[in-house]
């Protein structure tokens, strides 16, 4: 095994640092990353408040993720489509509004998730008080 095919710990942490600059770079660049960010905390914190169950927890984790996965490709294309087409081609177009439109299903995939944990366990409180 050559010494460069060698496990090390320091590039482990160091790969580690380059995906935390990435996570940076998502949500100082990007609003729409900030905003699913937001939701994301305003999910979790509703989350601890109506006490939700263990499967709903991994609904809501999994759809948080999704989105953030998402987001994070979209980004990433856009950012390789303007650096290869600085300019407007038909194809580049289709490329971003590809990669958006994944981010738009899975944030309506969260909302609907949301929507199914969090509107009983709301109607709930609101009717037994």
């Amino acid at each position: 095994m050559s010494s460069s095919n060698r496990f090390s710990i320091s590039e482990r942490i160091r790969s580690f640092r380059f995906a935390f600059q990435g996570f940076k770079t998502l949500f100082l660049e990007e609003h729409n990353a900030r905003v699913h960010l937001v939701a994301a905390v305003v999910a979790i914190i509703l989350g601890f408040i109506l006490r939700i169950s263990g499967n709903e927890w991994i609904a809501l984790c999994l759809v948080i993720s999704l989105v953030l996965i998402c987001e994070l490709f979209n980004t990433s294309l856009e950012a390789l489509a303007d650096v290869v087409s600085p300019g407007k081609h038909p194809q580049i177009k289709k490329v971003k509004d590809l990669a958006a439109a994944a981010v738009l299903l899975s944030a309506g995939a969260a909302l609907v998730t949301g929507g199914i944990v969090f509107i009983p366990k709301i109607i709930d409180l609101c009717t037994n008080n």
